[in-house]
């Protein structure tokens, strides 16, 4: 017998779909059941590798981790990965098949479907329940023709779909009626219910509403889930500030450059965890006030986006910043942008073939046609303490006089070999690593944070009682998979699915 699927569509962008659907595979994995997360294409700057050495979107990895199951390929076949406004480099099945514009990605589309069932029928071999997150609306007119993500893998999966609106931005109603009155019969069909998500205030406000638009739509709402900010999960490309931090006390500051082609910027979300730190993306130099450190983090085009830094005059601002004894920190393409500087002769990721850098760390990097990407783990080089994470990058970088390497790391392939990574100044004050998700081990992120406490004066935390980063996400799962399970019609749900 092969798993059943059930589908999560929203009436736009950013209603809630992601975290919807993570709270479905925690609440179904609590049932008894094994439930893998699917989410077709995914078009993402925050991705994850998993143990096949492949990429996926980062939402599908914290799905996975709801649905406690090892991340996989398959549970995000197409990965795509802006580089520029109309043009993404493509990944299938964890791995690139090239970069396409906009209409050479639409011509392409047809030929996909294949992996897209082929990754559908090996999650439903292998799992009891598959579900699957749509992207943006299903209702996209201009879009329809081409749909791979919404209706198209609906009807692969043979799922029934869940319709998630978000009712915080408002508008809910039109939303919802107007996705209706835009599909055609057979998906509208295919519709069984609608989720309210994101609602402030007493339900029963709301029953007028939700009563005639039932009338209208002629599908019943199966729940209204409150808003919620104390706790957290992890959400596609969002890198507002969240709500909870503007109440905060903030003994520490760290400023994180929002690069154009800014990625994987999950890294900082346990900083933003962490008590008294306030986390501040900026864009130019005139917003950088005074903080306490510079955080560069990675980037889908380093060379282009450190000719844009120079261009800004970033570069100048970041070394004065660090010739005043602050702290400066770089993470995968941060870190190759510290360097002296960064050569591409083959043009594997940009025309610049040489481009000067920051000289803020004796190292220079090379690119190559080969892309990295692994699962790491090791030991900081000079405490010790134990750290995992994972590399995706182009280009090696080698270290020169004056600078440590920062990690002694394992990297998982077909030769686990010993080997160092990232490098740190003499002073302590500058460092860079290619490692994601260095910040997720606790006693590396409070380390970091103390110090720049010390250096105001402040007075350091403490590491006992302190969860890290895996940890603070299980408890939020738990409490998602509570608050949704009390706001929805579970019965409705499972029978559904069986």
């Amino acid at each position: 017998m092969t798993g059943r699927a059930l589908m999560v569509q929203g009436t736009g962008s950013d209603v809630g779909k992601s975290v919807i659907t993570a709270a479905l595979c925690r609440i179904f994995v609590r049932k008894g059941y094994r439930v893998a997360p699917f989410k077709a294409q995914n078009m993402a700057l925050n991705s994850f590798v998993t143990l096949e050495g492949g990429e996926i979107g980062r939402a599908q990895a914290v799905q996975a981790a709801a649905a406690r199951v090892e991340p996989s390929v398959h549970m995000n076949p197409i990965l795509m990965k802006p580089r520029e406004d109309t043009s993404a480099q493509i990944m299938v099945h964890g791995h690139s098949i090239g970069n396409y514009s906009a209409q050479e990605y639409i011509e392409l589309k047809k030929s996909l479907i294949p992996k897209v069932r082929e990754s559908l029928d090996f999650l439903k071999q292998n799992y009891d329940i598959v579900v699957i997150e749509g992207a943006g609306s299903p209702a996209e007119i201009n879009l329809r023709e081409h749909d791979l993500v919404n209706m198209t893998t609906a009807i692969e999966a043979e799922a029934s779909v869940l319709l998630v609106a978000d009712i915080d931005r408002g508008g809910v109603f039109a939303s919802i009626v107007g996705t209706f009155a835009l599909l055609e019969e057979y998906e509208r069909d295919m519709i069984k219910g609608v989720i309210i998500n994101r609602f402030r205030g007493q339900v029963k406000r709301l029953k007028p509403g939700l009563d005639e638009m039932e009338r209208l739509i002629k599908k019943p709402v199966i729940g209204v889930i409150p808003y919620y900010t104390d706790f957290h999960i992890p959400e596609e490309d969002r890198y507002l500030p969240r709500e909870k931090q503007k109440n905060k006390k903030k003994d520490i500051e760290i400023a994180v450059l929002h690069l154009a082609h800014i990625s994987n910027f999950t890294d900082f979300d346990p900083l933003e965890e962490t008590e008294g730190v306030i986390v501040r993306y900026v864009t130019n130099p005139h917003e950088l006030g005074s903080p306490d450190a510079i955080i560069i983090p990675g980037s889908k085009n380093t060379i282009e986006d450190l000719a844009s830094l120079w261009e800004q005059c970033w570069v100048e601002r970041i070394i004065s910043f660090s010739r005043e004894g602050k702290m400066v920190v770089g993470i995968c393409g941060g870190y190759q942008m510290l360097g002296q500087r960064i050569t591409d002769l083959g043009s594997a990721e940009s025309k610049i073939q040489t481009i000067k850098g920051m000289g803020l760390l004796n190292i220079t990097t090379d690119f190559y046609d080969e892309k990295i990407t692994c699962q790491a783990w090791g030991e900081v080089k000079e405490t010790g303490e134990k750290v995992t994470g994972y590399e995706i990058h182009m280009g090696k970088t080698s270290l020169m006089e004056g600078v440590e390497p920062l990690l002694l790391v394992r990297r998982r392939g077909k030769q686990e070999v010993m080997d160092y990574d990232g490098a740190v100044s003499e002073d302590g004050n500058v460092f860079g690593t290619y490692l994601h998700g260095l910040f997720d081990q606790v006693s590396f992120r409070l380390r970091f944070v103390n110090k720049l406490r010390i250096k105001k004066g402040l007075h350091p935390l403490k590491l006992e009682g302190e969860l890290n980063q895996f940890e603070v996400w299980e408890r939020s799962y738990e409490m998602l998979a509570d608050l949704v399970s009390s706001s929805l019609d579970l019965k409705f749900i499972e029978d559904l699915v069986f």
